[in-house]
């Protein structure tokens, strides 16, 4: 789904096959991908090119992604969302998965991270799912090299690990992510924790390192790990494996520490010529939001920051994409430039079809507002036109605008069906007798002046939004 504003090229372009993203921006040129994306976002490709040249920015686009609409992760661009979805050991496949992707991509996702684990065949998820997929896609390696193991943590290397990572950025995976960051002293400091280490990643190279004595091998062979990304040009995602679970955990001593090392890593994966990101929280009060981004954007030299949530509150298992998504809207607004969005699901189960509408509208909603709050060009144009077509009583232009086209028609009509009531100056709230924009109306017509004022400067780009 484009943005309200958002000017989608004709057609995806040729794709760059000489060096990385950020290796061609440090080389002063512009790629294809970088002018789809200018075109995208309403800039000029220049502003594209130095943006992913300082690292402020990053472009996945694996060339072996051949369904890919590039996009870009950055401060100067829009807020991000980025979907989650998966099979299990205990349920889904690839037709769900699919059917998934759909949902995701309908309702607006920019990327889509598959996490399927303990499946039959990972490879023929993923397969379908990028031969579909027209964003970008990330995945987690560690859960494929894992299984490739037999599920044996202590048996888990860095040699099985890069066969992994080579096999998905064959397959043409945008951004993984990587939780090089945890390491045996970090863990230590999880040990008070109310809810000890909750990333899957970061759980199961704790497990490796108390069972080896030892460094975690992401840590030790990290350029060896990146030579491997550079290669495919696949995008860091410098995963945080000690993100709080709770808010009690929030801002410890073990979160920060990895944050300094992430903020070392993406140093040595940029100057490698390795496009990164930069993960963050998980469960963060409202009031630790704004530190959160800060120390990132300090300790990780402006690197694009993706953050899950945060949730600002434990207490809503059912309703954790509200939770989140009012923490999600702030630290957006304080400068997170994804958002991974967070189902009804979270915590409870693996989320369906159902769930990702639910979790993406919430993101959506949280995007947008943080653009709006940091006054990004043209985001609240969209919010003017809708006003000034509700104020018109325009059903069918408000309908068109909403972020769910299909929801706000649907409540609309359940108690004014008839197609009569598309034109009606009321609503089944308050009726012909008590509408305030009638009233408002009304009055200001005995005053003299029009009912309606004139329309605001004619924004064309209104003319863009539209879903796949």
């Amino acid at each position: 789904m484009l943005q309200y504003g958002e000017r989608k090229p004709a057609a995806p372009p040729d794709r760059t096959t000489d060096g990385t993203q950020l290796t061609q921006a440090r080389a002063g040129r512009s790629t294809p991908e970088m002018q789809y994306v200018a075109a995208r976002e309403g800039m000029e490709a220049e502003a594209v090119r130095r943006e992913v040249a300082a690292g402020r920015a990053v472009l996945p686009a694996n060339p072996r992604h051949e369904a890919l609409e590039p996009m870009a992760i950055g401060r100067a661009f829009r807020v991000k969302v980025n979907a989650n979805i998966g099979a299990s050991a205990t349920t889904s496949g690839v037709e769900e998965e699919l059917e998934k992707l759909h949902h995701a991509v309908h309702h607006g996702a920019d990327t889509l991270m598959d996490l399927s684990t303990s499946h039959g065949d990972l490879d023929a998820i993923r397969t379908a799912l990028i031969a579909r997929c027209p964003v970008p896609v990330g995945t987690v390696p560690i859960y494929q090299a894992l299984e490739a193991v037999g599920g044996e943590i202590a048996e888990l290397d860095l040699e099985s690990y890069l066969r992994v990572v080579e096999k998905q950025a064959r397959q043409g995976v945008d951004y993984m992510t990587v939780h090089a960051g945890t390491l045996r002293d970090h863990v230590r400091l999880t040990h008070g924790r109310v809810t000890g280490i909750v990333s899957r990643g970061g759980a199961i190279l704790a497990a490796w390192m108390a069972h080896h004595g030892a460094e975690n091998f992401l840590y030790t062979g990290f350029d060896q790990v990146t030579e491997m990304l550079r290669e495919h040009d696949v995008t860091y995602s410098l995963g945080d494996g000690l993100r709080p679970g709770s808010i009690a955990d929030a801002s410890d001593v073990a979160q920060f520490a990895e944050l300094r090392t992430l903020g070392e890593l993406q140093r040595r994966a940029t100057d490698a010529g390795v496009q990164t990101m930069v993960e963050g929280p998980g469960h963060v009060p409202m009031h630790k939001i704004r530190h959160q981004v800060e120390l990132e954007q300090d300790w990780c030299h402006g690197a694009p920051f993706y953050t899950l949530g945060p949730l600002v509150t434990d207490i809503a298992p059912g309703y954790d994409h509200i939770t989140s998504a009012i923490g999600a809207a702030m630290i957006g607004w304080h400068g997170a430039s994804m958002l991974c969005y967070v189902t009804p699901a979270e915590h409870l189960g693996l989320p369906n079809k159902d769930d990702v509408k639910a979790g993406l509208v919430a993101y959506k909603i949280a995007a947008h507002a943080a653009d709006v709050a940091k006054g990004h060009p043209g985001a609240q144009a969209w919010d003017d036109a809708l006003s000034r077509a509700r104020f018109r009583f325009d059903w069918n232009e408000q309908f068109r605008l909403a972020l769910d086209p299909d929801e706000a028609r649907r409540k609309h009509d359940e108690n004014l069906p008839q197609d009569a009531f598309k034109d009606a100056k009321f609503c089944s709230m308050c009726g012909p007798s008590f509408c305030a924009y009638r009233i408002s109306q009304d009055e200001r017509v005995l005053s003299g002046a029009p009912a309606v004022a004139g329309e605001a400067e004619a924004h064309d780009v209104g003319l863009t939004f539209r879903r796949r």
